[in-house]
């Protein structure tokens, strides 16, 4: 029987992970691998107020909680998986879908963290600037509008 792994504390040297190994899935289907994800994140907004008789001191309180957009980024193929759904709500039809941001461990095969995105929507979508004189890989960009934001310890649900 292997020991669990030692958690990070005073005395117990524990790596961190690496940003390089992640994967897209969305309803439990890996969508690929991307080149970069940014914009995981909350905000809890303030409200500020001063007490009644005492303005010298400022108080605060929570307020709205908002997420911004997901941004990833990717090498152009010839899938159209992505396309497709950013098209349908271009016509109207918003598909919204669970999606997952799922950190692999250094040698890419087991999941370590992940982070659901909840009733997730492409967007914004820019693609790839193409220039005769680099050799640099085709990569676009696609932004997923999302409700609610999830983090989980590796082997969590799929979205």
């Amino acid at each position: 029987m292997t020991s669990p792994t030692p958690a990070a504390q005073p005395g117990n040297w524990v790596d961190p992970y690496r940003a390089y190994n992640f994967k897209l899935l969305i309803n439990n289907v890996t969508e690929g691998h991307f080149t970069e994800v940014t914009g995981l994140g909350v905000k809890v907004e303030r409200i500020s107020y001063r007490e009644a008789g005492n303005n010298s001191i400022v108080r605060a309180i929570p307020s709205r909680v908002t997420y911004p957009p997901v941004t990833l980024k990717f090498g152009l193929t010839n899938s159209t998986e992505l396309w497709d759904w950013l098209m349908s709500a271009v016509e109207g039809r918003v598909s919204r879908r669970n999606a997952s941001i799922v950190l692999l461990d250094s040698a890419g095969s087991t999941e370590v963290l992940r982070w659901n995105l909840l009733n997730a929507w492409p967007q914004e979508w820019y693609g790839t600037p193409l220039d005769a004189m680099t050799r640099e890989l085709a990569i676009e960009t696609l932004s997923l509008a999302h409700e609610g934001l999830q983090r989980e310890a590796g082997g969590g649900p799929a979205a």
